[in-house]
């Protein structure tokens, strides 16, 4: 037995041990075969702090990325498709360029022995539809229904889906954040009403894979952000509930209970009432949803950290953290709370919280509160680090990594082995991508990608993750 492995010996017979990626984070080629634009094209160009291309060239290197998978003994991958690369506006006719494309990655993927797991939306809606609203505008949601559907006949090769990526993330990122186009702050009516439309869509095509009949199985990916108040006081725990209704509970409860629940929408009201906000909802949007609630196959459930909150009543104020610089990030929404630091509890360069309890902690209450989450996948879980090349074919040593997915992987065999049904985990990322607001210091890869030569270079935590996955051989 090797010395690498620590807490975690042996994987659970079965057990799904992937490795994720995103289309628009790994694939380059943005301007070729007939690939449109989408949201953030011409805003990284403007911005001029980073280029989408090549990122990790997976457009055409993806047969050495899938062979590493398969020689670090993962069994399955989390990928994308790119919608503007199947419809370069959108709508209309089909890239048959693009189509290609992903049979062929599909077609790779299974004859190694991949499973892939497949995303239709990662943060990368088409430029043609983004300037029409993106997600506040209807058209949207039906553009991405033909969409899907389109991708469930066409790519009858893929037996598991996704909808969407990470609702909240999105929604937080554009009209919250600011980090991604159109870069709005605290626009908390634009963000409570993309959440409940990205929503819908995904509800609209689960309810139309199903009553279709394709065959496989679908659900959707949410990031679980767990909040606690610290201190822990009466008025902390209000703004943690606060944070927590909009951060999770909004999404999860219309997801998995076809609903926003009156103690839901009490804390929702609350928060946008401070901040003049609405949320519309229109004639029979909740009848889909409630259509939708028991129809997920499973639930792909996205960990990086949780937030430390206390109460704040002053104006909203964040700064965020894109470069590593660590202790540069700040967070305060209006009438909801502030972001603090625990004692105790180390911070990444990004300020990102590492506390694998989290993870156990949100796969206990998913059990307990969402149970027609029927089966759960750790769609997402990784350390963000500036890994440190050694030179060509020298293993880098990324110790912090191990232990970072060793304690998270140890915290969700624990809620498994009491009784909440985890089927597997995808480990963020597969390779070294290109990391959104971030660019390309924030590396996340089992391989370390040379981004000015494409070569890759293996991990000490691949190895670690090559050990485990051979315990599901025994």
């Amino acid at each position: 037995m090797s010395t690498l492995l620590k807490r975690v010996k042996k994987l659970p017979k079965g057990f799904v041990w992937g490795g994720a990626t995103a289309a628009y984070q790994v694939e380059g080629a943005t301007k070729v075969d007939g690939k449109g634009k989408t949201m953030w094209d011409d805003y990284l160009k403007k911005q001029g702090r980073f280029s989408p291309d090549p990122a990790s060239d997976f457009y055409h290197l993806y047969p050495e990325d899938i062979e590493l998978a398969k020689l670090y003994n993962l069994n399955a991958i989390r990928v994308s498709i790119s919608w503007s690369r199947i419809f370069p506006t959108g709508t209309g006719e089909p890239n048959k360029a693009g189509v290609a494309y992903y049979h062929r990655l599909f077609a790779d993927c299974l004859a190694n022995g991949i499973t892939p797991y497949v995303s239709l939306h990662h943060f990368d809606t088409p430029k043609t539809l983004f300037d029409k609203g993106d997600w506040l505008n209807r058209e949207t949601i039906d553009a991405f229904v033909k969409y899907a559907d389109f991708c469930f006949k066409e790519f009858t090769e893929v037996k598991h889906w996704f909808t969407i990526n990470e609702l909240i993330s999105l929604a937080f990122s554009q009209y919250i954040q600011g980090s991604f186009p159109p870069s709005h702050h605290f626009d908390v009516t634009s963000a409570i009403q993309a959440q409940h439309n990205e929503l819908l869509a995904h509800a609209k095509v689960v309810n139309l894979f199903k009553d279709k009949g394709y065959d496989g199985q679908i659900g959707l990916i949410h990031v679980f952000q767990p909040v606690y108040p610290y201190p822990e006081t009466p008025a902390n725990q209000h703004a943690a509930d606060l944070e927590d209704a909009f951060m999770n509970r909004f999404l999860l409860d219309g997801t998995f209970k076809g609903e926003y629940t009156p103690e839901t929408m009490k804390l929702i009201n609350e928060l946008l009432k401070v901040n003049n906000a609405h949320l519309t909802i229109e004639d029979g949007d909740m009848d889909i949803l409630k259509k939708a609630c028991t129809r997920n196959d499973y639930f792909g459930l996205n960990y990086y950290q949780p937030s430390f909150v206390a109460a704040y009543e002053g104006d909203s104020t964040n700064s965020f953290n894109g470069t590593g610089e660590k202790g540069t990030s700040e967070f305060k929404f209006k009438g909801v709370g502030q972001h603090v630091k625990k004692p105790g509890v180390e911070q990444t360069d990004w300020d990102w919280n590492i506390y694998p309890e989290g993870l156990y902690d949100v796969l206990k209450r998913v059990d307990k509160d969402y149970p027609n989450a029927k089966k759960i996948y750790i769609t997402e879980n990784g350390l963000g680090y500036k890994d440190k090349y050694e030179g060509i074919g020298k293993i880098i040593n990324d110790d912090k990594r191990i232990d970072f997915i060793d304690k998270h992987v140890d915290a969700l065999l624990k809620a498994r082995a009491e009784g909440v049904n985890v089927q597997g985990y995808f480990v963020w990322s597969l390779q070294d991508q290109f990391s959104w607001a971030n660019g390309y210091n924030k590396r996340y890869g089992l391989f370390y990608v040379n981004f000015e030569t494409q070569a890759r270079e293996i991990k000490k935590s691949a190895l670690w993750f090559k050990e485990l996955g051979e315990t599901l051989k025994e």
